[in-house]
């Protein structure tokens, strides 16, 4: 990765950041809650992939259509964020994989 590679990064960051500051309150408190979450349990592609930006544009559809945002996705902001990475592999997932594969001496 190249310097010009990670200014660019940073931009387009920042750039992303903008338009969820752009989002009502009540939108930016959830997506910071779901940012949160993602970045503990969320997919190994996160930082790079479409799901963040995809958020956002999704949040700025619940904007224009004039309803809150527990309106737009439920009350269970967990379970939204889990239905939303269910078919994507996780850090969680390559390290349960990374466990089961060296078994044999723990439980000797």
């Amino acid at each position: 990765m190249s310097i010009q590679d990670i200014i660019e990064g940073k931009k387009q960051w920042r750039a992303h950041m903008a338009r969820v500051k752009s989002l009502p309150r009540d939108y930016q408190i959830v997506y910071k809650e779901m940012q949160r979450y993602l970045f503990k349990v969320g997919p190994v592609d996160l930082p790079d992939g479409p799901l963040l930006p995809g958020i956002v544009d999704f949040f700025e559809e619940g904007v224009a259509a004039g309803k809150g945002v527990l309106q737009f996705i439920g009350d269970d902001v967990a379970a939204f964020c889990d239905d939303l990475i269910k078919d994507s592999p996780t850090f969680a997932d390559i390290y349960q994989e990374s466990v089961s594969g060296t078994s044999g001496t723990a439980g000797k």
